[in-house]
């Protein structure tokens, strides 16, 4: 009977002992979280970028081929679906299907743009509307990462 009152005082995990482990788990994601949420929006931007990068690459390549960029009308899908007006048309220019932007709105195409000789393509950041700043601020393909 001494035995078995010794061992059942020793047994199990006492319900400070949780609440102080709770609670250093609640501080670590108070004081880690946010930073973690910054480099997941920062993330984001530079995958917008990169994606606008490799339109910019695979359209070059489709000029090469037709010699005129897609219309605004036939949009980045020009890419992947031969337009109908193409001649020499030598794709598909993407390996695979024009994705979203990073936060689940289509990329804008326009050409001819109005920045250049080539097409602007544009995401609308976060908020999905044009204009807008930090995570909602506009990416552009005419305008490089630091600018």
């Amino acid at each position: 009977m001494n035995r078995r009152r010794r061992n059942s005082g020793q047994a199990g995990v006492t319900l400070i002992e949780m609440l102080v482990v709770v609670t250093i788990i609640g501080l670590f994601v108070a004081l880690v979280g946010p930073s973690l949420w910054k480099k997941a929006d920062t993330a984001r931007i530079t995958a917008a970028r990169s994606q606008i990068q490799n339109f910019m690459t695979a359209l070059g390549t489709y000029k090469l081929d037709t010699g005129t960029f897609p219309t605004t009308e036939q949009g980045l899908a020009a890419l992947r679906v031969r337009p109908s007006e193409a001649t020499q048309w030598n794709g598909p220019y993407m390996p695979q299907d024009i994705p979203k932007d990073p936060w689940g709105h289509d990329y804008v195409y326009k050409y001819p743009g109005d920045h250049g000789d080539e097409p602007d393509i544009v995401c609308m950041g976060a908020d999905g509307q044009a204009g807008g700043e930090g995570l909602n601020a506009d990416i552009v393909s005419w305008k490089s990462s630091g600018q």
